[in-house]
């Protein structure tokens, strides 16, 4: 199959149109997806093609759109539900971690919950504290939901695909700021990504672990660090829950040292639990502590220098990576 370059955006809108095509029961609800073409006009044209049943446009209510997404995926259809922003499903927290997440087990498996809550998390540009969190650690930490956060246009589009094929509820989690990134994907209507980790470059002095916007960050502080003569290893971890251990500790035995980075804060943050899978499955592989690299542990501010200087940026990942290797 051919491979076209496409964004982000688009590989989304594929994605859900692909998936609508393939099954009628896969349907599309939230905030201005369809007259509007969404927020981020990720659903652009959904509504022309299929039509006010299956492309819903709500009511601003998050805890109505997840609970009536939620039931009609108990009846057997499979809802995707976009939140404007995840710092708005808040609202709708009960619906996705009470109802969706727990009632495949409190049921017996009698009944699934095949949804895809779908939308932007963590930072935009100058949007301050309440639309700027990251969810990642929030939901990762609650059994039953997959969780996931896709860096590149072909991730977005396969990972986005086998999330609306899964029996079981799914956290999708875009970033505002990689809507409009270019990259490859296939023309291979059936092709879904696995849950795996993926190794973006090889290295062999320093594992450095990202997921989502964090992974752009991570290759350029990689490609600064080799003309130093550092070799940095880069692992897009991309399903925060199934976390793929096996590849994150397979290329730490290799590199012996690893850095963690992640838009999120650093208390109870998927880098704390990187750090302690770590110590559980590769402690006599490693030279020197995990290191973290993350937010600062303060609400983000609007001002675009603090905003700067709450955020990750490419200098504490080359500096981070420097400390271990000393």
């Amino acid at each position: 199959m051919a491979n076209r370059v496409i964004t982000v955006r688009e590989a989304l809108n594929e994605a859900m149109r692909e998936e609508m095509e393939r099954d009628e029961l896969v349907f599309v609800m939230g905030e201005e997806v369809g007259e509007y073409n969404g927020a981020y006009k990720v659903t652009k044209g959904l509504l022309d093609t299929f039509g006010p049943q299956r492309v819903i446009d709500t009511p601003i209510s998050e805890m109505s759109i997840a609970g009536t997404g939620v039931g009609a995926a108990f009846m057997g259809m499979r809802p995707i539900v976009e939140f404007m922003s995840f710092n708005f499903s808040m609202q709708a927290i009960d619906q996705v971690i009470n109802s969706a997440a727990k009632t495949r087990y409190m049921s017996g498996g009698q009944l699934t919950s095949p949804i895809v809550f779908r939308g932007p998390n963590s930072s935009a540009a100058r949007v301050a504290a309440q639309h700027s969190q990251c969810f990642a650690s929030w939901y990762a930490h609650c059994p039953g939901l997959i969780v996931l956060a896709p860096y590149t246009p072909r991730e977005a589009k396969a990972l986005l695909k086998h999330a609306i094929r899964l029996n079981d509820p799914v956290v999708f989690l875009e970033h505002e700021l990689l809507y409009g990134m270019k990259g490859e994907v296939s023309d291979d209507s059936d092709f879904c990504d696995s849950l795996t980790a993926c190794v973006e470059r090889e290295g062999s002095d320093v594992t450095v672990t990202a997921f989502s916007f964090m992974v752009g960050k991570a290759l350029e502080a990689a490609s600064i660090l080799e003309k130093e003569g550092i070799d940095v290893e880069v692992v897009n971890i991309r399903s925060l829950r199934p976390f793929d251990v096996e590849t994150v500790v397979n290329s730490v035995k290799k590199t012996n040292h690893c850095v963690c980075v992640e838009e999120g804060w650093p208390y109870a943050g998927i880098a704390s639990e990187q750090s302690m899978l770590l110590m559980e499955h590769a402690f006599d592989y490693l030279d020197a502590p995990v290191v973290r690299v993350t937010a600062e542990d303060t609400p983000l501010p609007y001002a675009h220098n603090l905003e700067t200087m709450a955020l990750p940026q490419v200098d504490n990942i080359v500096q981070a990576v420097k400390n271990i290797r000393q």
